[in-house]
């Protein structure tokens, strides 16, 4: 029997205090997919202190993560980089368990933290881990054998001179070229755990927290291509703000970023109401994913995330399609959805 896998990019449920309010114009959507899976931009942490809007880490309500199951979300992947602090991450992590949302990326010690999750569903076992390489590396964020934080993927960044173009090394000011590459004890780690979790699960889901503006970076391609070569089925990128290119890599979908979901309050306390985001709806048989589309989602000033269509959102669109263009992904509108050509 087909199933039906719904992704989602940043949840960031800072200042929500009705649970039933930022999902109810697309609750019906979500829970009608045997699986939703989604990047938790946001610890649930009730501080015992009074904090500066310039402080690192976005912290809910506790009663806010209510709106997770209300709307059947059935993984969190919360290695992100706002996802921070000691008692912030064993705060949240305890609260998703007292929920019953099944979570990996952030954890209460390196082992939690990496460690992947399997979800079955009408016999289908749904396997899904997290990393992130927008994280403090200054800060202690990435999680240590006895300190919470997050699972991390390394990169690096370096700058190269564009002597083609400029035929000179001397010219002040000409701007070089950005290059980034994943560290290589990293990346295997990274697909060694995804080829140990390809064994145990039907549907593998790789999410990874990355990106800077609108580039997809050579770090992101090397990840993306790396997870799917050690057996991921799809990856899901998030952390720009808006979404990125698509490719289609030996015909598995990597998203580049999925933009927003749910997102109404960011860094200094500063309103999103109108960011836009792509919420993938995945196809399955029993171990692979047959077909992919997409729908675009906004949020309003009441936090309410609601559908819209292709056809109102044409300059997203042209966005998304120009990320794209390099990896020859091609798509075609099917009424409120859009479908990639796997």
């Amino acid at each position: 029997m087909p199933h039906q896998i719904i992704l989602t990019g940043d949840i960031n449920l800072l200042g929500v205090k009705d649970p039933k309010a930022p999902f109810a114009r697309v609750r019906q959507t979500l829970l009608a997919a045997d699986i939703v899976i989604s990047n938790f931009e946001c610890c649930l942490y009730e501080p015992d202190r009074e904090r500066s809007i310039y402080e690192e880490g976005f912290y809910a309500d506790l009663a806010a993560g209510e709106a997770l199951t209300d709307a059947g979300i059935g993984i969190i992947g919360n290695a992100n980089n706002v996802n921070f602090g000691g008692p912030a991450i064993r705060s949240s992590c305890a609260r998703l368990d007292e929920l019953g949302i099944p979570h990996a990326g952030a954890g209460i010690d390196r082992k939690s933290a990496y460690a992947s999750v399997i979800v079955e569903r009408d016999g289908i076992k749904y396997g899904f881990l997290q990393r992130s390489s927008v994280y403090w590396s200054h800060g202690g964020h990435e999680a240590t054998a006895e300190f919470p934080g997050i699972a991390v993927l390394e990169a690096h960044t370096a700058y190269k001179p564009r002597i083609s173009e400029t035929r000179t090394l001397t010219r002040p000011g000409h701007a070089p070229e950005i290059i980034t590459w994943c560290e290589p004890g990293s990346l295997k780690t990274f697909c060694d755990d995804i080829a140990e979790l390809r064994s145990s699960c039907d549907i593998l889901i790789c999410s990874n927290h990355w990106g800077c503006d609108h580039d997809v970076l050579q770090y992101m391609e090397q990840a993306g291509r790396a997870a799917i070569d050690a057996g991921a089925d799809v990856v899901m990128g998030h952390g720009p703000h808006f979404p990125l290119g698509i490719e289609i890599y030996k015909n598995k979908p990597i998203f580049y970023s999925l933009g927003s979901f749910s997102f109404h309050t960011g860094h200094s306390a500063k309103k999103h109401p109108d960011w836009i985001g792509m919420m993938p709806i995945l196809t399955g048989n029993s171990n692979s994913i047959v077909e992919a589309r997409f729908a675009l989602v906004r949020h309003n000033q009441k936090n309410e995330t609601y559908f819209v269509s292709p056809a109102d959102e044409t300059l997203e669109l042209e966005a998304i399609y120009a990320s794209s263009a390099p990896y020859n992904t091609s798509f075609s509108i099917d009424g409120n959805e859009v479908v990639l050509n796997l």
